[in-house]
């Protein structure tokens, strides 16, 4: 690489405006530990006049991003735009093919495209890193790919999104519902302002936990179903009986290789407010490793906002500037493996289910006669009446059961007319 190297940046939302302020700030501080002379020579986004965070740079700056391919010579393009598809993925693969290294913090793309990005990288010699895309700060697809390169890892997982995880600890902490929380969140910046769905459905840890499991598996990234769950059903009420049991809700994102076979998942568990993950808290991330000669591993560190991604997003950059080529994944795409899945239905938890109930005589029996049909051992009752409302909340741990026998089970209780609403359901994980 030459010793002038040219930069773009394509996206300014709250990323983007970060990295382009930080890249200033830090000019010097870049060019003394890398011996490299960097220039921000373009700058896209939508609108030219926005108000933004910090100011911009008006001559450099370009509505239509392909267009700084067409008539600028760029060494490093950064993507913040975000999407998955569209823009983002034609920038991105556009760059590669013209033998221009590419970072991002975009875990929708990495996690949908990555396999052909990175065919395309190694194909052209350039670089595709996006260590920003996995638990902000934290630089744990380094750690993976070099730090824990001679270790057989057989399990990752951990707390993967920050918003969420603020909103479950809030919720503990202020004893507000969970509405109330996701407004506080959204006038933090914790939680996008307009639509806030991606966190809190699963998705945006899941496209995490896809990218985890390929390098830490050293396979192709999966497209195939998996468990997907956010915390948009968990309501104060299930906070509250947590605390009682000694527990705490966490979202947690688990890849694993089961019998060669690869599973993957995403939803709330209850965990014991002993262990680490338990403790875990507000908007910080935490991400384990288990794995042969090591054991476990614990890297943890903030996961939301555009600071701690920042952070990765220049630990890339320093990298490609004192020259380190790297395979994407760790290894060559001709060597990484496609998987089978582990079978969903056989994946199994103790079950934490909530019932709100009609106070009446032989309905908690009818519950625990469908559970016992389907096998699905009680460990421990908790019924608490509301005497105004002539209802009652039923909660029943269960010892570990089947996906499939769960669902079969559950399903059931939709046509109880005593059932008030269809159960609440959160594993335990041990």
């Amino acid at each position: 690489m030459n010793k002038i190297v040219n930069i773009a940046i394509v996206g300014l939302g709250q990323v983007g405006i970060y990295l382009y302020n930080e890249l200033r700030l830090k000019k010097k501080e870049i060019e003394i530990k890398t011996g490299k002379k960097i220039n921000i020579v373009a700058i896209s986004a939508k609108n030219k006049n926005k108000k933004r965070k910090y100011n911009i740079n008006k001559k450099i700056f370009y509505t239509n991003p392909l267009k700084i391919l067409k008539e600028k010579k760029i060494d490093i393009l950064f993507e913040s735009i975000g999407q998955s598809d569209g823009i983002s993925k034609k920038i991105v693969a556009m760059a590669l093919k013209n033998k221009i290294n590419v970072i991002t913090p975009n875990k929708a793309l990495i996690s949908k495209h990555g396999n052909e990005l990175a065919k395309l990288a190694e194909k052209n010699n350039v670089n595709l890193e996006f260590e920003a895309s996995v638990a902000g700060g934290i630089p744990i697809l380094r750690t993976i790919k070099e730090g824990l390169a001679t270790n057989k890892i057989k399990k990752v997982y951990g707390i993967l999104n920050g918003t969420t995880n603020y909103i479950l600890t809030e919720m503990e902490n202020s004893n507000e519902t969970f509405d109330k929380v996701l407004k506080k969140a959204q006038e933090l910046g914790y939680a996008e302002p307009g639509n806030p769905k991606l966190d809190l459905n699963g998705f945006d840890a899941f496209a995490k936990v896809r990218i985890l499991s390929a390098l830490a598996f050293n396979n192709q990234i999966s497209h195939q179903k998996c468990i997907m769950e956010g915390i948009e059903n968990i309501d104060l009420k299930d906070i509250k009986i947590a605390n009682q049991l000694n527990l705490r809700i966490k979202l947690l994102g688990i890849c694993e290789m089961i019998n060669n076979r690869l599973f993957e998942t995403v939803h709330p568990c209850l965990v014991g407010k002993d262990t680490y993950i338990g403790n875990v808290n507000g908007v910080m991330n935490a991400v384990i490793t288990e794995g042969k000669p090591v054991g476990e591993s614990i890297l943890q560190g903030e996961g939301a906002g555009p600071g701690p991604t920042s952070s990765s997003l220049l630990s890339d950059l320093l990298s490609i500037l004192r020259g380190n080529i790297r395979y994407p994944f760790g290894i060559s795409s001709n060597k990484r493996k496609a998987v089978k899945a582990f079978n969903n239905d056989d994946y199994s938890n103790s079950l934490y289910l909530r019932f709100e109930v009609k106070d009446k005589q032989g309905v908690l029996s009818s519950i625990t006669n469908r559970l016992a049909k389907y096998k699905m051992s009680v460990k421990r009752i908790i019924q608490t009446p509301d005497k105004k409302r002539n209802s009652a909340t039923i909660v029943i741990i269960t010892h570990k059961t089947s996906e499939k026998n769960a669902r079969n089970c559950l399903s059931i209780f939709r046509k109880n007319r005593n059932i008030l609403k269809f159960p609440t359901l959160i594993r335990l994980y041990s």
